[in-house]
């Protein structure tokens, strides 16, 4: 099933941070290198304050290592990149390969790296790679469509948040987020099979955390396939570990069934962005290894996500932990208090409000 909206992030290095566009427009600019290379720079969404931008490489000889350079029209900027390590100077734009996307074969079309910018959407000129000048650049202009033109336009984004107790009952940051958005301006809907009530008096209480719940026995028994099925998201808020790590799961365990999770969501809405939260800290007073068993945990999420995020679907690391403390920010060492649904709400607000 295509969903009607194609909401992007971004991800720099695994760090925490994140994005999410509008509707996917398909506009691209095809430029020929001397040496047979062909540079495809698509804008792939664009939004009032910005754009995404993905880039390709066709190889006519086989490359190994890439460094691109480019001049952008005045005014366009690079917020954030993913899989480049690059630089902005003015209008001047130069990026290199991160070592894994660095071997485009003869004859192979790679993509290779993608950004979110803002500004014109115009193609940018003196695209160069290797030292390469390329030239023949279209300026994408075109009018956009829609991925599915029987999908209209607009519409909310909805946002799911998934996990145990700290999301559901009594997790109730999730009024202070809805009303964090909502006072941004945004216009977007939680979803989910329960519903539950939340400060402030309004907001949409509308979840997916299930007091108890190991995240590997829903992914195992099937639960999870069956709430993403039923309402399916554009932005998914994963805090879902807390009872598997205090049940000693091993991490790597408790990733599998997150790689489940996110090839389930894929498959419902390719364009999914998953914001996959480090746990806040668990220290129950009957618990003494906890608290290191969830540093262990989170210290492997940034390497899971790097390995499984694409362009078209990203999976950005939310770091709820740092900052946190549990005798300030809990009533019991496990469970946020109203200080930590403030803390919670404030990181998910972070992450989701630049390009909302």
């Amino acid at each position: 099933m295509r969903r009607n909206r194609r909401i992007t992030a971004f991800a720099a290095a695994a760090a925490t941070a994140l994005g999410v566009g509008g509707l996917t427009f398909g506009t691209a600019d095809l430029a020929l290198a001397e040496d047979g290379c062909d540079v495809d720079y698509t804008v792939v969404s664009s939004w009032g304050s910005g754009f995404q931008a993905n880039i390709a490489i066709t190889a006519g000889e086989a490359i190994n290592g890439w460094d691109l350079e480019w001049t952008f029209p005045a005014g366009t900027a690079v917020s954030s990149a993913w899989n480049v390590t690059w630089s902005q100077s003015g209008t001047a734009f130069t990026g290199s390969d991160v070592g894994w996307n660095g071997s485009i074969a003869s004859g192979q079309t790679r993509q290779v790296f993608g950004f979110i910018g803002s500004g014109s959407t115009a193609a940018p000129t003196g695209i160069s790679i290797n030292g390469d000048l390329c030239d023949g650049q279209v300026d994408p202009t075109d009018p956009p469509t829609t991925d599915d033109p029987t999908d209209p336009p607009g519409g909310p984004v909805k946002i799911m948040p998934l996990g145990d107790s700290i999301t559901g009952s009594p997790g109730c940051w999730r009024g202070n987020l809805w009303q964090l958005l909502d006072q941004a301006g945004h216009d977007v809907d939680f979803v989910g099979s329960l519903s539950q009530a939340c400060n402030p008096a309004g907001s949409d209480p509308d979840h997916e955390g299930h007091g108890g719940f190991l995240v590997t026995q829903s992914v195992n028994n099937g639960s999870v396939q069956a709430w993403l099925t039923q309402n399916t998201p554009d932005v998914l808020l994963l805090h879902f570990a807390t009872n598997d790590v205090w049940s000693s799961i091993p991490p790597a365990q408790i990733l599998s069934a997150y790689t489940t999770i996110v090839e389930d969501l894929r498959e419902l809405n390719p364009d999914a962005v998953i914001l996959a939260a480090q746990l806040i800290p668990l220290a129950p007073s009957n618990c003494s290894d906890c608290p290191q068993r969830t540093i262990n945990f989170n210290s492997q999420i940034p390497a899971w996500a790097a390995s499984h995020s694409t362009a078209q679907s990203p999976i950005v690391v939310v770091d709820q932990h740092t900052g946190w403390v549990p005798a300030v920010d809990t009533y019991d060492g496990v469970h946020p208090d109203e200080d930590g649904y403030v803390k919670l709400a404030a990181n998910w607000f972070e992450a989701l409000d630049p390009i909302l």
